[in-house]
């Protein structure tokens, strides 16, 4: 075993938050080494496909059976195709044990899931901080939404949010750029909402797409090819942002085909001195030290880490005396919606692919009361568009073949919801005792089930869009139930989470293990309550916050 230099921190995985936790911790002086387990992914030279046409591809981009044979659990999702698949991992290589249905969705190299994330920016709100005091689900916060108000300014000025103001107190604004604006048929059903619902307002998708030149980025040209990189820059990723920001200090040590394999725990200091790796190419295995380690390899990916490193002072995993550690796993409820027809304005298109779309707020238990059916409540985003040929099957050949080709069909309109789930202490993380990757690293084992509240969410959810599109004088309603496989929304959160005391929590109110001070954990894991919004963005507020307070804790030589 090879023994490297210290540096001052460590960050384990470079998507959202490792690429935030990077630019952090490196502007601040710190000499910082990421550790990345995939292969490094340059930002421009290295999205081959980003500029490909769909009959440049084998499959015309349409999946075959060949996907599902290769990777049946990453190819379940519909962002997945043959233009992208290369920033997804190949299940058959990277395996893992669901005792209960689980899409596990990983995105194995240098940027990790910002290449191929739906790139939705949401304030979390006051009530959602509370709902877990109010309501008793779980634990309480310790932080709420002032805490990280000024930190959400801070990221979104730095990762460019399209937007615009709105004044919902269940959704707080953000720091915007101007929107991507809704078309014709998205802005009657917004008025038509807001004449018939009191409460409910239809506003656009607050994406991280720029609609402006932004810090020497974008803008964002409509092309919606966005999971396959973006050679122009306009979305936010940690290859086009916070990667390249941490490099510009002269202070980043970047390490890819990096697999952790455990922390190491010192019992004299009562601190982590640093951590194992084995080279995912070589399968060498080196030790590398720090003063502190941020840990962002993704919820379950983190959770398996603190697991595996168990030492005679922490025999169940590193930092677990609350035995919470791999517990309280959520993910969004997202297999569901409503599509539907409008006839009229016709004489109307758009331009470009839009990447965005609509929004509607939570508008359910805003006093995080509960009512007679379920606790807390969904959002719903959706799309309007005109129907394309293969919508309205255009049958025929020759001239008129083509001329019917070029015609669009009627406006159509889909809504779907992001649901809350609750934190259930069953749904957990765990190793196998005896199945092993290829590295020799145990293979991670996921418990997970809907709840009553969950599958009541749903069906709600249905019935409210169902009523708002009649009222709004669309015809052809027709919902969708799919097989509702957690996993899929790919919002993990949990497994380490934040709380005031260190019997029922991992980590602190400044993400800081309430076991061992020099370990902080900024991503999915931290999470005490999922909300409806996306939360990535306050992945980024978290990890943001954290760092200036671990930063100043170091230079107080208190780390």
């Amino acid at each position: 075993m090879k023994e490297i230099k210290e540096y001052d921190a460590i960050v384990v995985g470079s998507g959202i938050s490792g690429g935030w936790a990077a630019k952090e911790l490196t502007e601040k002086g710190l000499k910082t080494l990421v550790l990345e387990r995939g292969p490094d992914v340059n930002h421009i030279s290295d999205y081959p496909t980003a500029q490909m046409a769909p009959w440049e591809f084998n499959t015309r981009l349409f999946k075959d059976a060949s996907f599902r044979e290769e990777s049946p659990i990453q190819s379940s999702i519909f962002q997945y195709n043959e233009a992208n698949k290369h920033f997804f991992v190949n299940d058959s290589k990277h395996p893992y044990i669901q005792n209960d249905p689980f899409h596990w969705i990983r995105g194995y190299q240098v940027g990790g899931r910002s290449l191929t994330w739906g790139r939705q920016c949401y304030r979390w709100s006051p009530i959602d901080f509370e709902a877990n005091a109010k309501d008793g689900s779980a634990i309480d916060w310790p932080i709420r939404y002032e805490d990280l108000e000024p930190w959400y300014s801070y990221v979104e000025k730095f990762i460019g949010i399209s937007g615009e103001k709105a004044n919902i107190k269940q959704l707080p604004d953000s720091e915007f750029l101007p929107p991507i604006p809704m078309n014709c048929v998205e802005s009657h059903f917004s008025k038509e909402v807001a004449k018939n619902f009191n409460g409910r307002n239809v506003i656009p998708i607050r994406l991280a797409n720029l609609t402006q030149k932004h810090l020497g980025r974008g803008p964002c040209l409509y092309r919606n090819l966005c999971d396959r990189g973006c050679v122009y820059g306009g979305y936010f990723s940690s290859n086009s942002a916070t990667l390249p920001a941490a490099k510009a200090t002269g202070n980043l040590v970047l390490r890819p085909n990096s697999i952790v394999k455990e922390i190491i725990y010192d019992s004299q200091s009562k601190r982590a001195s640093g951590l194992k790796i084995i080279d995912q190419i070589s399968k060498e295995e080196f030790t590398f030290k720090a003063r502190i380690i941020f840990l962002n390899a993704s919820t379950i990916a983190s959770a398996a880490i603190l697991l595996n490193s168990k030492s005679p002072s922490f025999p169940n995993g590193l930092g677990n005396s609350s035995n919470q550690l791999g517990h309280n796993l959520m993910d969004h409820f997202s297999t569901s919606g409503t599509v539907a027809e409008y006839e009229g304005f016709n004489e109307f298109y758009y331009s470009g692919r839009n990447p965005g779309g609509i929004y509607i707020p939570r508008f359910h238990n805003l006093n995080n009361e509960s009512d007679n059916t379920f606790k807390r409540g969904y959002a719903l985003h959706g799309k309007a568009q005109r129907q394309h040929w293969e919508d309205h099957q255009v049958e025929g050949f020759g001239k008129e073949f083509k001329e019917k080709l070029s015609k669009p069909g009627k406006w159509q309109i889909w809504l779907g919801a992001i649901g809350e789930t609750l934190p259930y202490y069953h749904n957990r993380v765990e190793l196998s005792e005896d199945e092993k990757d290829e590295w020799g690293i145990p293979l991670v084992k996921i418990h997970f089930r809907y709840g009553e509240n969950e599958l009541s969410l749903r069906e709600d959810s249905i019935n409210e869009a169902e009523k708002m599109l009649e009222k709004a004088g669309f015809g052809n309603i027709r919902s969708f139930r799919s097989e509702l496989i957690p996993g899929s929304a790919i919002h993990e959160m949990g497994t380490a989470r934040m709380g005031k005391d260190p019997k029922t929590s991992v980590l602190n109110a400044f993400n800081q293990m309430h076991d061992v001070k020099n370990i902080f954990i900024t991503d999915g894991s931290c999470m005490t309550s999922s909300a409806t919004q996306n939360p990535s963005l306050t992945y980024m507020a978290l990890t943001a916050r954290a760092c200036d307070f671990a930063v100043k804790q170091f230079k107080k030589g208190l780390l």
